[in-house]
């Protein structure tokens, strides 16, 4: 899916950047037969995201299992709400805190084979639980390492990771120029994959409108696992 927009003006005083963003698809709710306690599903779930990704970029570095002793840090490091990090809430199967794009591919993929629900966490404010809780048994697939951001001034784009955040947007932006901004939230740290998906709005919108509104193009990973 390709996200095209034409709706940038540039004012003397303020230029704006149109951003570019990556965009990952999430996974429809599958069904429940895997169990967190079967150490055995646990390592055909892991062997089937080694051999659907790029073994040039190794996945088996991004992966905590809660055998890992990371793996609650991890979990913990961007859940927002304390109420949905009790002794009782349903701990992920696994989290991959994915590196490369083809990590995002193999966890789609395996996701569905091993019918596990997969929860895309960027940012991590969400404070109903919905990147981090689920009903029925399900990963994590954390998009905090893929945060790059590539600012093009002249042609007044920027290619944005869905893990990077606003603050870090907004940075690279000023490091480049004093007269161009974006039309995003006032949050920080709130990342720009689950901000710019959920449509977006921020003090600048009445002019300029959502940030969606200024997306030119992005790239997905479908349901199939395929990169466009």
């Amino acid at each position: 899916m390709v996200v095209r927009s034409n709706n940038i003006r540039a004012l003397p005083s303020l230029l704006l950047v149109p951003i570019i963003v990556v965009l990952l698809v999430s996974l429809a709710p599958c069904s429940t037969s895997a169990s967190n306690s079967n150490p055995s599903a646990h390592k055909t779930f892991i062997h089937c995201l080694v051999n659907h990704s790029d073994s040039s970029h190794p996945i088996s570095s991004a992966i905590f299992t809660p055998k890992n002793a990371l793996f609650t840090s991890v979990l913990d490091s961007y859940v927002r709400n304390l109420r949905f990090n009790t002794s009782t809430t349903r701990k992920p199967y696994l989290i991959i805190t994915a590196l490369h794009v083809s990590h995002v591919q193999a966890a789609v993929v395996c996701g569905q084979k091993h019918n596990l629900q997969m929860k895309n966490r960027s940012g991590g404010h969400d404070y109903e639980g919905v990147s981090y809780v689920a009903e029925v048994p399900f990963f994590i697939l954390d998009m905090f390492n893929l945060r790059s951001i590539e600012v093009d001034i002249e042609s007044e784009t920027a290619w944005v990771q869905a893990g990077a955040q606003l603050g870090e947007v907004y940075y690279n932006i000023a490091k480049k120029s004093k007269g161009h901004g974006f039309p995003a939230g006032v949050c920080p740290t709130v990342g720009v994959g689950g901000h710019i998906s959920g449509g977006d709005y921020g003090n600048m919108m009445r002019k300029y409108g959502l940030s969606v509104d200024n997306v030119l193009d992005a790239q997905i990973v479908d349901v199939q696992g395929i990169l466009y």
